[in-house]
C-alpha cells in the first residue's frame, strides 16, 4: 500500500474529534463543587468517561499521584502502585511477571497504564472489572500470591497516612465535605482520578499523523506503518483505534466490550490448549471457544514495556514480529486473524521501526506523573 494512501487508511481507524475538547470538564451531578479539571488531551483525543461519584478535579489528582507513589499503601512499607507501574516503563515494571510484597511472582504481566482512561475493560482476562475503582481492588487486597498484601491490614495503612497533616489537607481539599476524613474508599477514588490522566498521545507517529509533520517518521517507519495497517499483515485487526488495542469507551461512545484474542502462544496438547494454571478468557465464561484469549493490550510505548504477552514469555520485539510471521505455535489457532504471514526481512525490520515510533517521550518524562 502506498503511503499517502496507507495514511487515509490509519486516519479512518482511528478517533479524531476537535482538540477543543481539552479544555472540558466532567462533574458528577450530586458531589460537592470542587475546582474545575481541565483536561490535556492530545490531539484527536476524546474526553475519557468519569464516574458521577468520582469527578475530577485537580487536587484530587495531585492527591492520587503522591498515593500512587505511596509504599504506606502496602503491608511491608515496601511497595506502592509505581512499583510494578514505573512512568519510564510506560508503567510497566520490566518484568516478565510481576511481584507482590513477597517476592512471590503473579500469573501475568504489569500491564502499561497508558490510557488506561479508556478501557473498556481492566486486567488481562476478567471481563467483568469495567472501572479503575473496581480494578485497583485486586491489587490492594488480593491474596494468592499478594500484591499489595492490605488484606487484613488496610485499616493500618489508612492510619499511617491520617497521621501526616499533610495527607489530613489534601485529603479535605479532594474531598471537601466528606464525612470520613481519610477512608480506603476514598484512596482508591484519588488513585483512580490520578491514573486517568495517564493519557499518551505526543509520540512521533502522532506528530505525523495529527500534526502533519512528515518528518516524525523515518522511511522505515513509514513502510513499517502501511504494513502494519494493511490486510495482509493485519495487525490493525487487533490492535486498532487510538490506543492500539481495540474497541474504547470514551464521552459520547456507545457501549463497547474489550478487544480478546488468542495469540498463539501456547499448544499444550495438540489443539491449541494453554497450561492449566492459566487458560485466559475460558477461566471466566467456560466457552471452550475462548481457550488462550487474553485482552488486546495497547502498543503505545511498546517499545519500553518488554518483555510481552501476558506472562512475558517472550523477550523482544523482533521475537513477537518472527512468532507472528509465523503464525504462532504453528497449530491451528482459535482465533483465525493468527495465521502465517510471509514477510521479508527488511518487512520485519520496518514493523519494529514503526512500533519504535509508538513511544511517547513526552508522556514517560512528564513530570506531573513523577
Amino acid at each position: 500500500m502506498a503511503i499517502a494512501g496507507a495514511l487515509a487508511a490509519i486516519r479512518a481507524c482511528l478517533i479524531v474529534l476537535p482538540a477543543c475538547a481539552a479544555a472540558q470538564a466532567v462533574h458528577g451531578a450530586d458531589t460537592p463543587p470542587v475546582a474545575a479539571y481541565a483536561w490535556r488531551l492530545p490531539p484527536g483525543f476524546p474526553l475519557p468517561v468519569v464516574p458521577a461519584d468520582n469527578p475530577m478535579s485537580a487536587a484530587k489528582v495531585e492527591l492520587g499521584r503522591r498515593l500512587f507513589h505511596d509504599t504506606r499503601l502496602s503491608s511491608t512499607g515496601l511497595y506502592a502502585c509505581a512499583t510494578c507501574h514505573r512512568p519510564e516503563l510506560a508503567f510497566t515494571d520490566g518484568r516478565a511477571r510481576a511481584r507482590g510484597v513477597t517476592g512471590e511472582s503473579t500469573k501475568h504481566g504489569a500491564m502499561s497504564l497508558a490510557n488506561v482512561a479508556y478501557n473498556a475493560t481492566f486486567t488481562w482476562s476478567d471481563p467483568r472489572v469495567h472501572s479503575l475503582e473496581s480494578q485497583m481492588r485486586q491489587p490492594l487486597f488480593n491474596e494468592h500470591p499478594p500484591e499489595m498484601g492490605l488484606e487484613g491490614a488496610g485499616r493500618a495503612a489508612v492510619d499511617a497516612l491520617a497521621a501526616e497533616p499533610g495527607y489530613r489537607e489534601l485529603f479535605a481539599a479532594a474531598f471537601p465535605g466528606g464525612a470520613a476524613p481519610i477512608s480506603m474508599d476514598l484512596v482508591i477514588k484519588a488513585i483512580a482520578a490520578f491514573e486517568r490522566t495517564l493519557i499518551s498521545g505526543r509520540s512521533p507517529f502522532d506528530r505525523y499523523v495529527y500534526d502533519d509533520d512528515r518528518t516524525a517518521l523515518s522511511d522505515s517507519q513509514k513502510r513499517g506503518m502501511a504494513l502494519f495497517f494493511s490486510p495482509r499483515a493485519g495487525c490493525a485487526q487487533c490492535h486498532s483505534g487510538i490506543n492500539f488495542s481495540g474497541p474504547l469507551i470514551y464521552e459520547g461512545s456507545a457501549k463497547a466490550a474489550a478487544s480478546y484474542a488468542d495469540t498463539g502462544l501456547y499448544d499444550v496438547d495438540g489443539r491449541g490448549s494453554y497450561p492449566q494454571n492459566d487458560r485466559g478468557l475460558i477461566d471466566i465464561t467456560h466457552r471452550a471457544t475462548d481457550m488462550g484469549k487474553f485482552r488486546v493490550p495497547t502498543l503505545r510505548n511498546v517499545a519500553l514495556t518488554a518483555p510481552y504477552m501476558h506472562d512475558g514469555s517472550v523477550p523482544s520485539l523482533e521475537e513477537v514480529v518472527d512468532r507472528y510471521a509465523r503464525g504462532g505455535h504453528g497449530s491451528r489457532s482459535q482465533d483465525s486473524r493468527i495465521r502465517r504471514l510471509s514477510l521479508s526481512q527488511e518487512e520485519r525490520t520496518d514493523l519494529v521501526a514503526f512500533l519504535g515510533s509508538l513511544t511517547d517521550r513526552e508522556f514517560v518524562d512528564d513530570p506531573r506523573f513523577r
